[in-house]
C-alpha cells in the first residue's frame, strides 16, 4: 500500500535575509521531537517547512531537492525493504564515510548518507551515547544533537551550521577534483606537444606557442620539425579551425599523422592529400577545415619546397636583408574545403645564412590602432619584425617581443591561438662550432608557452 506524503507544514515568511527553510524529519515517532513548527521558525527567523518520514522508505519519497537538512534518529530501525529484502539491519548500507566500527547502529545513517549524498545531515540521538554521535559525525553527518538537549533554538542553529558545512564540504570537494583534472589534462597537453627532432641538423629551432583557450595549455594550432634519414629537415605548421578542445585534438592528430607519412617518405601534394583524408575521417562535421604550411629544407640548407594550403605564408630574412614574406600566389585551399584539391610545390632560395618565420594567423589578426578598428595584418607584422631586426634582436629575444608587441597593440590577450617557429642556419655560427650547429633542445610547456632554446640568425 503507498505510503500518503505527509502535507508540508509552513509559517509565514519573517523578515529576514536568511531565504526559507526544509527540514526533512526522520523518525519512528515524529513527534518525539516535541519541536513545533512556530517555536522553531521564531527561533530561526525565517520561513520553516517540515516534512515528517516514519522509515527511510518513506523519507525516500519525500527527499526532493528544496529538502535542506536531514534530522535523522539513530535509533530508527532499517528494515529490509529499506536496506534489501532479507537482510539484517546493517544490509544494504554502504555510504561514503569511512567503514564505523558500530556500522549496526549506524545503518540507518549510511544508508541516508547513500541515498542523499548533496543533502546536510544531522543525527540524532540519546545523550548519553556521546560516543556513537562522534561516530556519526565521522562516518559523514555534518553535526549531532542529544534528545534531552533539543530545543527550537539548539536546532535552528544547527540547522544552518550543517547547511553550511556541507555546502563548504561539496565545494571543496568540487575544488579538489577540478585541480586533480586540470593537473591531468595539464598532464596529457604537455604530453601532446611536439619534440622536434633535429638530430644531425646544422638548423636552429625556435618556438612560441600560445593558446587561445583560458587555462589551456593546448590549441587548434600545432607544429612539427622532424629530420629524415637523407638530412632533408620538414617543418611544418597548421590552424584547424575553431578554439575548443575538439579542435586542438584535431591538431594533434593531424600534427601526429604528419610526421607519421613524413618519415614514411611522403612530401608536397602527396602528403597534403593524405592529411585531407585523415582530416575528413576525423573531424566533427562537414564545416571543419584546417589551414597547413609545410616547407622541406634540402640537406645542404640552401634551398626549400614550399607548399601552402590557406594558410599565411612564411616570413624569409637574408643575412643582411630585410625580411619579407615569400609568394603566396602557388598556394591550394585549406584541407577539407574540396575534395580533390591540389597543392603544388614551389621551389623557394634560401641562401647561406637565413632565417624562416612560420606563424597561424593569430599572430596577424590581433587589433591595433586606436579603438582596434584595425588588423594588424602581414604587412603590419612584417614591418613589426623588421624593427626588431634593427634593434639587433634575434632568436627567441624575437620570438618574446613579436608576440609581446601583438599582444600590447591589441590591447590585451590575443583570443586566437598562437603558434610561431624559426628556422635558421648561420654558416659562421656552425664554423664557429666546429662544423655542427649546438641541437636545439625540445619543445617544453610553462604556463602555456612553449619554449624553444636555439637562437636562429634571424
Amino acid at each position: 500500500m503507498p505510503v500518503p506524503v505527509p502535507q508540508q507544514r509552513s509559517v509565514p515568511a519573517a523578515e529576514t535575509s536568511h531565504g526559507d527553510l526544509t527540514l526533512l524529519v526522520i523518525e519512528d515517532d515524529p513527534a518525539g521531537t516535541t519541536i513545533t513548527v512556530p517555536e522553531l521558525s521564531a527561533a530561526a527567523g525565517t520561513r520553516v517547512r517540515i516534512r515528517t518520514a516514519r522509515n527511510l522508505t518513506e523519507a525516500a519519497r519525500l527527499l526532493t531537492d528544496d529538502v535542506d537538512c536531514i534530522l535523522l534518529d539513530l535509533a530508527l530501525p532499517l528494515t529490509g525493504s529499506d536496506g534489501g529484502p532479507g537482510t539484517g539491519p546493517a544490509a544494504g548500507a554502504t555510504g561514503p564515510g569511512p567503514v564505523s566500527e558500530r556500522a549496526d547502529e549506524l545503518a540507518a545513517l549510511t544508508h541516508v548518507l547513500r541515498i542523499a549524498p548533496l543533502h546536510a545531515v544531522l543525527a540524532l540521538t540519546a545523550e548519553d551515547d556521546t560516543e556513537l554521535a562522534a561516530e556519526a559525525v565521522r562516518v559523514g553527518a555534518q553535526d549531532y544533537l542529544f534528545r534531552g538537549e533539543l530545543d527550537a533554538r539548539v536546532l535552528s542553529r544547527a540547522i544552518r551550521y550543517a547547511v553550511e558545512r556541507k555546502r563548504a564540504d561539496i565545494a571543496q570537494h568540487q575544488l579538489t577534483e577540478s585541480r586533480l583534472r586540470a593537473q591531468e589534462n595539464a598532464r596529457l597537453e604537455r604530453g601532446l606537444l611536439p619534440t622536434p627532432l633535429l638530430d644531425g641538423s646544422d638548423l636552429s629551432f625556435a618556438a612560441r606557442y600560445r593558446p587561445g583557450r583560458s587555462r589551456a595549455l593546448l590549441g587548434g594550432d600545432f607544429y612539427d620539425v622532424v629530420r629524415t634519414p637523407d638530412g632533408t629537415v620538414h617543418a611544418m605548421i597548421g590552424d584547424v579551425c575553431g578554439h575548443g578542445p575538439d579542435e586542438a585534438a584535431l591538431g594533434v592528430e593531424l600534427r601526429i599523422a604528419w610526421r607519421a607519412l613524413t618519415l614514411a617518405g611522403l612530401c608536397g601534394d602527396e602528403l597534403l592529400s593524405t592529411l585531407q583524408q585523415v582530416l575528413e575521417h576525423e573531424r566533427q562535421s562537414e564545416e571543419i577545415f584546417a589551414t597547413l604550411c609545410t616547407v622541406d629544407i634540402a640537406p645542404d640548407g640552401r634551398r626549400a619546397g614550399l607548399c601552402l594550403a590557406g594558410h599565411p605564408a612564411p616570413l624569409l630574412a637574408r643575412h643582411g636583408r630585410p625580411a619579407r614574406l615569400l609568394p603566396y600566389e602557388d598556394g591550394g585551399p585549406a584541407l577539407g574545403l574540396l575534395p580533390r584539391a591540389r597543392w603544388p610545390r614551389r621551389q623557394v632560395e634560401l641562401g647561406g645564412a637565413w632565417s624562416l618565420m612560420m606563424y597561424t594567423d593569430g599572430l596577424i589578426e590581433g587589433r591595433v590602432g586606436t579603438g582596434g578598428s584595425e588588423r594588424l595584418g602581414q604587412d603590419g607584422m612584417v614591418a613589426m619584425v623588421n624593427g626588431r631586426l634593427e634593434q639587433g634582436l634575434a632568436g627567441e629575444e624575437l620570438l618574446e617581443a613579436a608576440v609581446a608587441e601583438v599582444r600590447e597593440l591589441n590591447g590585451g590577450e590575443l583570443t586566437d591561438d598562437v603558434a610561431v617557429l624559426l628556422l635558421g642556419r648561420d654558416p659562421e655560427r656552425i664554423r664557429r662550432w666546429g662544423g655542427s650547429a649546438p641541437r636545439s633542445h625540445p619543445a617544453s610547456s610553462v604556463a602555456g608557452r612553449p619554449l624553444g632554446v636555439q637562437r636562429p640568425p634571424l
